[in-house]
């Protein structure tokens, strides 16, 4: 039985639709075809914990964030990001293309999801050049690819597990590892971690080449700004608290943005409250 007073019911249902097209737009899932004709399971079956995970709005805006943060720690995507991304006034695209990306591979057919990824590795035959210390970076690096893929995989995960299922079992939680990783092998990654414990011997090896220069926090600077628009910037202000409060410590430490312990309760209740909200506003009449 519904406890919202029948006189004010049409304004609570208004201010719903409003608040999820907003969030819509936002990820442009307007945009997207994710219809698989019969017989076509797609890239990622619709068994895969993926499905859940990649569809909890909030979890993935945190997770996302925290993506882009940890990533940007390795000299090579960050390169990529200085010398060929507008990354001061394009913060929203860059969340925008990246949500709609993982929609298509995770949901659409497969024919929708092998365009995509041929559309981004197309994309990064364009992304190349020489890092500060004279080093040579190039977009379709596998060990590169490799990175980005898990630093987005394993940030994804955290944040389903903190603000959308916390028992999500741990054999759940490897099969989504491992079923995404196909989609990071199609774009040319190699060695894809199959575990969380695959993972965390990932992060073992390929932190010593990760960096926290002034590159990095001003990149970090530029993704966690506020924006012109008020209500969008108070969620994003919550969303980019509880990424960062989301990173491992040791990726907090690079960037010095470590939350303060006594602050973390409040960043995870606000973040939890924000998640309750957008979970409302999309759910299914």
């Amino acid at each position: 039985m519904s406890i919202v007073d029948p006189m004010i019911a049409p304004a609570v249902d208004r201010a719903r639709a409003s608040l999820a097209q907003s969030l819509r737009e936002m990820v442009g899932s307007g945009e997207m075809d994710l219809a698989r004709p019969p017989g076509d399971d797609g890239l990622i079956a619709a068994s895969s914990p993926a499905w859940r995970v990649h569809g909890d709005f909030s979890a993935m805006m945190i997770g996302g964030i925290s993506a882009l943060l940890l990533q940007m720690l390795h000299p090579g995507a960050l390169a990529g990001v200085w010398d060929h991304s507008d990354f001061r006034r394009d913060r929203l695209g860059r969340l925008r293309r990246t949500a709609q990306f993982i929609a298509v591979t995770t949901y659409g057919a497969t024919a929708t999801a092998e365009r995509a990824i041929a559309h981004v590795r197309a994309i990064h035959d364009r992304i190349h050049g020489t890092l500060p210390d004279g080093t040579c970076y190039d977009a379709n690096d596998p060990a590169l690819l490799t990175w980005v893929h898990v630093a987005e995989t394993d940030s994804f995960l955290r944040g389903y597990l903190r603000y959308g299922d916390p028992a999500l079992p741990a054999a759940a939680q490897d099969r989504y590892v491992a079923d995404v990783a196909i989609v990071a092998e199609r774009l040319g990654a190699r060695d894809m971690p199959r575990s969380r414990a695959d993972i965390a011997e990932y992060y073992r090896i390929v932190r010593p080449e990760l960096r926290g220069d002034h590159r990095v926090h001003e990149v970090a600077d530029a993704l966690l700004a506020p924006g012109p628009d008020r209500a969008q910037a108070a969620g994003l202000a919550v969303a980019a608290a509880a990424a960062i409060d989301l990173l491992p410590d040791w990726a907090a430490a690079l960037h010095d943005r470590r939350p303060a312990p006594l602050a973390r309760p409040a960043i995870r209740a606000g973040a939890d409250g924000m998640s309750r909200v957008l979970r409302w506003a999309l759910r299914a009449r």
